[in-house]
């Protein structure tokens, strides 16, 4: 059985989905409430898997009326892809942050599922057995070449 933050998090996933301007605000406790949760709970959901990386924007106002808003924010079209990722993924990133561009890039259909797990599994800490610095230069490095040519491949 799935645990509480991933059906919260395919709760809000889902919402975001059938709304055409992917865009959503919800009421922190509200949200608690139905999922008889706690309300950090929810701003755990949204902090560790609505990100940036993953392609998510979050706001929130704080207050008696206050929400969290949740915006779905799409990728550049192939002619600025690879220019959006070199620079997002820069000379050094970090397992979370490389995963969340991984994602984005599978949720977009800019990469397969299986490519997506592919290069999970070989940004991975455990293949990269390197020091930092070094682990997140090489991860780097890594990811850019194998996206240029998966992404190429999979224009054409």
């Amino acid at each position: 059985m799935r645990n509480i933050s991933d059906l919260i998090e395919k709760y809000l996933k889902d919402i975001l989905q059938e709304n055409p301007q992917k865009a959503i605000e919800i009421q922190r406790n509200d949200l608690a409430d139905q999922f008889q949760c706690v309300p950090s709970q929810i701003n755990y959901v949204i902090s560790t898997r609505f990100t940036i990386e993953k392609g998510y924007l979050v706001e929130s106002k704080r207050g008696g009326g206050g929400y969290i808003r949740i915006q779905k924010v799409s990728l550049p079209q192939h002619a600025q892809l690879n220019e959006f990722i070199f620079q997002k993924i820069g000379n050094s990133i970090d397992q979370l942050n490389a995963e969340g561009i991984l994602d984005q890039l599978h949720e977009g259909k800019h990469i397969t599922f299986r490519e997506m797990k592919m290069l999970k599994v070989v940004c991975s800490r455990e293949v990269l057995a390197f020091s930092l610095p070094l682990r997140d230069e090489i991860r780097a490095r890594i990811l850019k070449a194998m996206l240029t040519v998966v992404l190429t491949s999979n224009k054409s």
